[in-house]
């Protein structure tokens, strides 16, 4: 028997070429996978004794030859197919080990070249794969290293390996190949500047782990990342401390993340059921944690923290006296880590660069049932803003204005947030009517706060408008400003009602609707 090796990652090759010799199979290989094997001392054949061929232009060419491709694809059942081999001398070869080209190493290096990127573009080896693959039943193909350990047991034990495993083998290959090109034909649509939606999306992620469960008990879940960089992403995050991150913890975290990455001041997230629960703002990150925590006391209990800011061994030491699930930081002082790692079961998940947002050019995605949707991420917050009231904003309204109208973007729709002094007073989420959000939103904070909680206070919602019932509940709650999108078809009921009660208001003329 003979095995073919071609390896760009080299983990274990050494130690499971030494296997295949000991167990009498010979090896052939190529370039520096036959060099490393010379080294250690493994009896192999290089490719080009093989094909009678020498590798040509710079390693470009050297498995592409039929000695190599008539040997993997010979179905051995076919009386033809190996007569036709006995005639032209060529023998058959029953494992193929290969990986392909680091093509994504390559281009996630820092400054390298689109030349570089290509000639890392793997050939030969998709090629061997394929027909490999394609002749399952007579080849064994392995990509992963993991699998060596499967393939050798197998043929210590039976001195072959199983059709089910070869089956599964070539199943490998082309969730390994089809990542690999999908990982080209997007390198190459992002060095276009393409920004078009392709005929055919192939997206390509990679598993991170699997989940105790889904969403709930009975349903199974697994986090996977997305090929790159994914620079300040939950998935780079290193976790220091708690039980593993569960379906809803990410999800709740990622919303809770992508709120916080609309703030540069001193901000903390607290985030419950993918809604924001309390957000605040200061010239210091303590403050910040004071005002998110007392927005609602009750339903941070059992919620995700985020900071964009070091977390202190006094925010540490407060966080501690309650049931957090997930706490996100770009740093901790020691004596904060200390504090809150006496919380066996609380996730602290180390960020440093929590403020990256994403690429204006990635996609978000919702699945649906036989298709997904997909559009460009809501990066914005508005191009411009129009006051469209006889009264303007004062300065401190404006800066509240600003604040609640980050934080509603992230409120599903429909959604109200009310915010005072760069802090969520109330939120309003997810109600099937804006007049009930904004009902929701005064009433938690008349009861969390205090029933003056919203005097003073500015309100922001995701979308228009269509009546002026909320500029009259606005009102009744003692809101001094508001902020929306506009474009409402009575528009000018809200702008009217506004002008009679001496509220601001203000147009975004952009909506941010969550669903």
């Amino acid at each position: 028997m003979k095995a073919l090796i071609s390896v760009s990652d080299k983990t274990g090759i050494v130690e499971f070429a030494k296997e295949l010799n000991n167990l009498g199979i010979e090896i052939i290989s190529t370039g520096g996978t036959y060099k490393k094997l010379k080294e250690e001392g493994i009896d192999a054949i290089e490719i080009s004794d093989l094909t009678g061929f020498p590798e040509c232009l710079n390693g470009r060419v050297k498995t592409l030859h039929p000695k190599v491709h008539a040997g993997i694809l010979a179905i051995r059942s076919n009386q033809n197919h190996m007569k036709q081999l006995s005639d032209l001398g060529i023998d058959t070869i029953d494992f193929v080990i290969v990986n392909l080209y680091p093509f994504k190493a390559t281009i996630m290096k820092e400054n390298v070249t689109r030349e570089e990127c290509i000639e890392n573009i793997d050939i030969g080896g998709p090629t061997m794969l394929r027909s490999a693959a394609k002749n399952y039943q007579d080849v064994a193909v392995i990509t992963d290293p993991d699998d060596y350990s499967k393939v050798l047991d197998e043929l210590k034990t039976n001195k072959q390996v199983s059709l089910d495993t070869k089956f599964y083998l070539m199943q490998k290959v082309f969730e390994h190949t089809a990542n690999y090109d999908s990982m080209i034909f997007n390198y190459i649509k992002e060095q276009r500047k393409d920004n078009s939606y392709p005929e055919k999306l192939t997206l390509t992620f990679e598993k991170v782990q699997e989940m105790r469960y889904g969403e709930n008990p009975h349903q199974t879940g697994a986090l996977y990342r997305e090929t790159g960089k994914c620079i300040g992403s939950l998935v780079t995050a290193k976790q220091l401390n708690g039980k593993e991150l569960s379906f809803n913890n990410v999800n709740d975290t990622n919303g809770a993340l992508e709120l916080l990455k609309e703030f540069e001041e001193p901000t903390i997230v607290a985030c419950k059921h993918g809604n924001p629960c309390g957000v605040g703002s200061s010239n210091n990150i303590e403050d910040a944690w004071k005002k998110a925590y007392q927005a609602d006391k009750m339903s941070i209990f059992g919620g995700i923290v985020v900071s964009n800011r070091e977390l202190s061994a006094q925010i540490a030491k407060e966080m501690a006296e309650m049931f957090l699930e997930v706490i996100v930081a770009p740093s901790y002082t020691d004596d904060a880590l200390e504090i809150l790692k006496s919380k066996k079961n609380v996730r602290i998940l180390l960020l440093p660069e929590i403020s990256v947002k994403q690429s204006e050019n990635s996609y978000d995605i919702k699945k649906i049932n036989g298709g997904i949707i997909v559009q460009s991420v809501d990066s914005k917050i508005y191009d411009s803003f129009e006051v469209v009231t006889n009264k303007k904003p004062s300065e401190k309204e404006l800066e509240d204005l600003l604040f609640a109208w980050k934080v509603v973007k992230y409120v599903k729709s429909n959604g109200i947030a009310v915010a005072k002094n760069k802090q969520t007073i109330g939120i309003g989420p997810g109600q099937v009517n804006r007049i009930w959000a904004s009902k929701q939103c005064f009433e938690h904070a008349k009861e969390l706060i205090g029933k003056d909680a919203t005097k003073g206070a500015v309100l922001a919602s995701d979308a228009f408008f269509p009546f002026d019932d909320n500029v009259e509940a606005a009102y009744k709650s003692g809101i001094t400003a508001i902020i929306q999108p506009g474009g409402a078809l009575k528009d000018q009921l809200s702008i009217d009602k506004c002008n009679e009660y001496g509220i601001s208001m203000i147009f975004t003329h952009m909506r941010h609707f969550r669903h």
